[in-house]
């Protein structure tokens, strides 16, 4: 009996593996038809994630937690369409590039998908065709990673692992739908629709609160509601056909998007009625920035005057800063959440937060750190008003400073620019959209005689693409497009405005070249500098200094002296010199590059350097009125990193005709004791006076904040000795404590009163 079953049991198992072994084996060597999608068993979740070295958070080799294992993917038929979908995956709005083999270091384990080819628009890269789970024929040296744009999907952590759930009723963008045609902007009232497959759908509004109003207007960049006379809208909505997705809303209203409120979903075709309701309607307020003659009592929509953003690309986004005892600090990232954002965020008058910015990711700030472990309940006036901790030195380091990114409305000020004949779409010749006479509207050229830096962060900005890296004045080698006429010239910004058409420019267009190759353009960039002085330090390192007129024959050649000494009795006599230290540290996050390549530097033969700037900051003396009494500059003849800080390496040194630049979390030191750094003030008079240091002056080289390059500082001349007091940034004290400043008499003696 016992060898009759045995023989059967083999014959079973015989019979099996002639069936089952060929197929498995062909299917370990024959990838599959191209087309097919292995779908992940059901239930199973995947974990992405982002790693690999050298990084920023929104970028690295993909890396996928499947069946108990971390793997990566392939690069074989890698494209963007990939890219956006796993970036959508890790919470990032998409993709702004791809990288092949291995950029980021060489993955370990399994490679999990390979030939992956997705439309772009799949909820999740399992659905999209590929060889299938585990089947691959590539080595880790083809490991694939993205670079995504750096802003998170709303409701997303920022985390770096994303545990993912494909849920086909997320409800993901939400817009208002105005039933009287409006050419304003931003519309801030009408119907709520949310998207819903290949168009939109409505809200029954039965059972709807003020506080799914308030999460609404949030979303949408608007920091209050109002109420909304329905009666109208009943009215108008009774006539038309409604598609209703969703019932049920019960917003508490501190959620930053309606997918985080309690609701319900209509199945199937989303046509179910609402009985006893209508569509949801909201009415918003909009912020003070957002005011344009909409009849709006502004008095309403005033916005602190103790919070402030610092260093974004847009309107609404920045390092958090406040300000305690007249002077800015930052915010501590411990406890840092979207709660606590929202607040900051519809304080300043925007709507709720987008994203909670942890680990200085809109750079490092300088001075103070006011506040840490901020605790905000989302319903607080202010961030004042919520729970926190005050600092002390051992808590919080500057490289954990808190920022946000905040709804703001939508404006559609995108519509009206665009970037032709680059090589990406972050550069190219700008083209504008004009009206003419008869009302036909067209694309033009900018003339680019007077553009510059401030007019092309205008632009980025406008374009939603970031920071300006360049802005240019010749475009000859973008010529690629057909649109040759120049519609707007003279443009003048401030740097801080959303579009160009709020920059001053000519009613009359009038460019001195007209052909198209002169006409204006840009470079963007997702990150950019920002260079701030060492306030303290100036104030700590100053002294006078006589020094001989034979030690300063370089300095003259470099215009380093006033000019009363071009009639001085040479090699005779002396100069009278008020010197000090510079210490310029980049907070940014890009580093600090020369605009001129190497091939243009400048030798200077008597100081033995190059120049790669010709001006990289200002040095004068001011009379209280402000005038100008003595002045000194200094050219970039070493930028260079003299120190850095933990863990960050130096990349920039001048030594053998090197590389120059200040890399982000280094400082480059001008000492008191080398040439040029000083004002020549031999012919001053003893008194009160203002110094005033100013970086990057000419705005030569893209930063993400010019407001804070300027420093100033009290001065009392006696004719023998010098005193520095009240050394600061020029946006480091509040208006009021800079009113004071500027009206300080001086001290009479070392002895500050």
């Amino acid at each position: 009996m016992k060898t009759s079953r045995w023989w059967q049991r083999f014959s079973i198992i015989s019979f099996l593996l002639e069936v089952w072994l060929p197929a498995w084996i062909m299917a370990q060597t024959t990838p599959p038809t191209q087309g097919t999608t292995s779908p992940k068993p059901q239930n199973e979740r995947l974990q992405f994630r982002l790693v690999g070295y050298p990084r920023k958070h929104n970028e690295g080799r993909v890396e996928v937690f499947y069946k108990g294992e971390w793997g990566t993917i392939c690069d074989d038929d890698f494209s963007l369409s990939n890219a956006n979908v796993l970036c959508r995956q890790l919470g990032f709005v998409s993709a702004t590039g791809w990288t092949h083999s291995a950029k980021y270091g060489k993955g370990q384990g399994k490679i999990w998908l390979d030939n992956v080819q997705c439309n772009g628009g799949e909820k999740s890269i399992d659905l999209c065709k590929s060889r299938g789970w585990g089947n691959s024929d590539c080595t880790h040296d083809e490991d694939a990673g993205v670079v995504c744009k750096d802003e998170r999907l709303p409701g997303f952590v920022d985390s770096n692992i994303i545990d993912v759930q494909v849920d086909e009723d997320r409800v993901e963008e939400v817009r208002l739908r105005s039933v009287v045609p409006t050419k304003k902007m931003p519309v801030t009232e009408g119907v709520v629709e949310i998207k819903y497959k290949d168009g939109w759908a409505q809200i029954c509004d039965v059972g709807w609160t003020p506080t799914n109003t308030r999460v609404i207007c949030g979303m949408l960049g608007f920091p209050h509601e109002r109420k909304v006379n329905k009666n109208f809208y009943k009215l108008n909505t009774e006539r038309q056909k409604h598609r209703y997705r969703l019932h049920s809303v019960a917003c508490v209203g501190t959620e930053v998007h309606l997918a985080a409120c309690p609701l319900e979903t209509n199945k199937g075709n989303a046509t179910e009625s609402c009985e006893g309701g209508m569509p949801a309607v909201v009415s918003c307020v909009p912020g003070p920035q957002y005011v344009q003659n909409n009849g709006l009592k502004k008095k309403k929509l005033k916005t602190t005057s103790t919070v402030r953003l610092k260093g974004g690309a847009k309107l609404g986004e920045g390092r958090v800063e406040v300000l305690k005892n007249n002077e800015w600090g930052t915010v501590c990232d411990d406890r840092w959440t979207l709660l606590s954002a929202s607040v900051v965020c519809r304080e300043l008058g925007f709507g709720s937060a987008k994203e909670a910015l942890t680990g200085a990711r809109m750079g490092e700030g300088m001075g103070p750190i006011h506040m840490n472990e901020v605790q905000c309940l989302g319903t607080e006036k202010s961030m004042w008003n919520c729970g926190f901790k005050n600092i002390t030195s051992e808590d919080c380091q500057h490289v954990e400073d808190a920022a946000v990114r905040c709804n703001t409305p939508y404006m559609a000020l995108e519509n009206s620019i665009r970037l032709t004949g680059g090589r990406t779409r972050y550069e190219g010749r700008v083209e504008v959209l004009s009206t003419e006479a008869n009302g036909t509207r067209s694309w033009g050229l900018i003339c680019g005689g007077a553009w510059g830096t401030k007019e092309a962060m205008v632009a980025c900005r406008q374009l939603g693409l970031g920071y300006a890296n360049n802005g240019l004045q010749e475009t000859w080698y973008w010529d690629s497009s057909n649109v040759t006429e120049m519609v707007m010239s003279g443009v003048k910004c401030t740097g801080s405005e959303m579009s160009l058409s709020h920059c001053q420019h000519h009613r009359t267009v009038s460019c001195q070249k007209t052909a198209a190759k002169f006409s204006a353009g840009v470079i963007c960039s997702e990150t950019a500098s920002d260079l701030v002085l060492n306030a303290p330090l100036v104030q700590q390192s100053v002294y006078i200094e006589d020094r001989p007129l034979h030690m300063l024959y370089c300095a003259a050649e470099e215009n380093c002296l006033s000019k009363s000494a071009a009639s001085a009795n040479w090699p005779y006599g002396h100069r009278r010199l008020l010197r000090f230290s510079s210490q310029i540290h980049n907070i940014g996050r890009a580093d600090f590059r020369p605009k001129a390549g190497r091939h243009s530097w400048v030798w200077h033969a008597c100081h033995g350097h190059y120049h790669s700037m010709d001006i990289f900051t200002h040095y004068d003396l001011l009379s209280s009125n402000g005038t100008k009494v003595a002045e000194g500059h200094k050219a970039s003849f070493c930028l260079e990193d003299t120190e850095c800080h933990e863990g960050i390496s130096k990349r920039y040194e001048c030594a053998n005709f090197g590389e120059q630049g200040i890399t982000v979390g280094c400082w480059d030191l001008y000492r008191h004791d080398i040439d040029c750094q000083w004002i020549d003030i031999t012919d001053i008079k003893p008194g009160n006076y203002i110094l005033q240091i100013v970086i990057n002056p000419n705005f030569e080289v893209a930063e993400s904040d010019f407001t804070n390059n300027a420093m100033k500082c009290n001065c009392k001349y006696d004719g023998h000795r010098i005193w520095l007091h009240n050394c600061h940034m020029g946006d480091a004290f509040s208006e009021e404590a800079e009113r004071k400043f500027e009206k300080y008499p001086g001290q009479l003696n070392n002895q500050i009163s």
